[in-house]
């Protein structure tokens, strides 16, 4: 951000969520796009998918390595199993904010 832009608690509280939350929309996505794929034709449609599912699953943390070895290959079955894991795996609970406090909500959205 430049020098001088604050956000209010309500967008920051926004933004906070956003990010606790990030990785169930990567786990979500990654799903997406495995479903795309299964009913994708062999083209430019199917390469860019592939191409999403490889920055996803980099976004999500997966190693690069791990992530040539699904997408090369371009094995769907594997994708396919490695998106059930991650959505099935446990998320761990963001904890709370030190500078958080306890207030009534307001109204200065």
């Amino acid at each position: 951000m430049a020098k001088g832009q604050y956000l209010t608690s309500y967008q920051q509280s926004i933004v906070r969520r956003f990010y606790s939350h990030r990785d169930t929309v990567l786990v979500a996505r990654l799903q997406e796009i495995v479903s795309d794929l299964a009913v994708a034709t062999a083209g430019k449609a199917a390469d860019k998918l592939w191409q999403r599912a490889a920055d996803t699953m980099l976004k999500a943390g997966a190693e690069q390595t791990d992530i040539d070895q699904i997408i090369t290959p371009r094995n769907l079955a594997e994708l396919a199993r490695v998106a059930g894991e991650l959505a099935s795996a446990p998320r761990a609970k963001p904890s709370a904010s030190p500078t958080r406090r306890s207030q009534a909500p307001s109204d200065d959205f």
